[in-house]
């Protein structure tokens, strides 16, 4: 597979290079918002006040439906009064019990991971909220054990339903009195990304499209994303993820300031400088840093320095900074852009960004 940046101009391309119609529905995330928040509050979520109150909560799913709990995490943000985990696995850690919270998301509700664990929360009588699609097993779960179940109309692959999947625990956080968020506050969440959906739509050519743009600057390169912030290093996590499974793309997901202790050590290595006279070039890194307006003083020095540290090496260096004043305004803004970005890249290379088929045969060999 080849780099043809051109075909991201082309129209017929954009088209039959994307038959399960990824572009389509990253450009239904602004929808997705405003069904997903009626969705939530038709529930029963926003009575949670009234029934609970968590001395933890811990949010478990795999894929995009992690990506929810990351996001609620970073929208709390460090004053939060209670600890918000995201859990990747099938069982719960030791300390969580009845006192906690436990949110299972899982766009088709058969994750085999998210299942265990929801079955778990609920002998250890953990109160329970799951999210998912219609008449799955999840929502069995929740129905018995009388536990709040959202019901989201996701269609496709579950990366592609992650504002489904994650304004129902926005929801509940606010429920809860973890943060403000009102009607209006969706509905610029939702008109954020309508403007991406506007700015990066098929017809916008590359030199005036930023998705179209960060995937040409992404392309031939190992990117290395660093978050300054938790709402960008939750935006930079689901980049990479995006890269993963849209593109078929390596990347590397970093947080300043850990990534000052280990991975820009990479600056001086074997892909940090391209050689020009090579006949086969490879790729060479790229850091993509991603900036937020609320940042700690003392990252913001270590996010400046490690700029300049990569430009002192010839390490090209993408900047994309988060927009809006809210919290999940501005991961949206950022999860926006990289959404589309990813398809492009895949466009780019000739890739069909829907199927994931080495994911589908990993999960037939476990199953065998």
């Amino acid at each position: 597979m080849t780099w043809e940046p051109e075909r991201l101009d082309d129209q017929e391309h954009l088209t039959v290079g994307d038959p399960g119609g990824m572009l389509v529905a990253v450009a239904a995330s602004a929808a997705q918002v405003r069904i997903a928040h009626r969705a939530a509050v038709e529930a029963g979520v926003d009575r949670l006040t009234s029934r609970i109150r968590p001395r933890a909560i811990v949010v478990v799913g795999m894929g995009a439906s992690a990506i929810a709990g990351d996001v609620l995490a970073a929208v709390c943000g460090n004053g939060a009064p209670l600890p918000i985990v995201t859990l990747r696995s099938h069982q719960l850690p030791g300390w969580v019990g009845a006192t906690d919270l436990v949110i299972a998301v899982s766009c088709s509700g058969h994750t085999e991971e998210t299942l265990s664990a929801a079955l778990e929360a609920v002998r250890r009588g953990c109160s329970l909220i799951a999210v998912g699609s219609a008449g799955s097993p999840l929502e069995s779960i929740a129905r018995q054990a009388s536990a709040v179940y959202v019901t989201v109309p996701v269609t496709g692959q579950s990366r592609a339903n992650v504002w489904l999947l994650t304004i129902p625990l926005i929801v509940s956080a606010a429920a809860l009195g973890l943060i403000k968020a009102d009607e209006e506050l969706y509905e610029r969440v939702a008109a954020t990304l309508e403007d991406i959906a506007h700015r990066c739509r098929p017809s916008s050519e590359s030199f005036v499209n930023p998705g179209k743009t960060l995937a040409m600057e992404l392309a031939e390169s190992l990117p290395m994303i660093w978050g300054s912030s938790s709402v960008t290093a939750a935006a930079g996590y689901r980049l990479a993820c995006q890269l993963n499974a849209n593109a078929k793309y390596p990347a590397i997901f970093g947080e300043l300031p850990e990534v000052g202790h280990n991975q820009v050590a990479a600056f001086d290595g074997p892909l940090a400088k391209r050689d020009i006279f090579a006949d086969d070039a490879g790729p060479t890194l790229r850091l993509v840093m991603l900036r937020d307006v609320e940042e700690d003083p003392r990252v913001s020095r270590r996010r400046e320095a490690s700029v300049r540290l990569a430009h002192d090496r010839d390490v090209p260096v993408t900047e994309l900074s988060a927009e809006g004043s809210h919290p999940l305004e501005r991961v949206a803004s950022l999860i926006g852009l990289g959404d589309y970005a990813t398809t492009y890249l895949a466009l780019g290379y000739g890739v069909d960004p829907t199927p994931v088929s080495a994911i589908t045969e990993l999960k037939a060999r476990i199953s065998q």
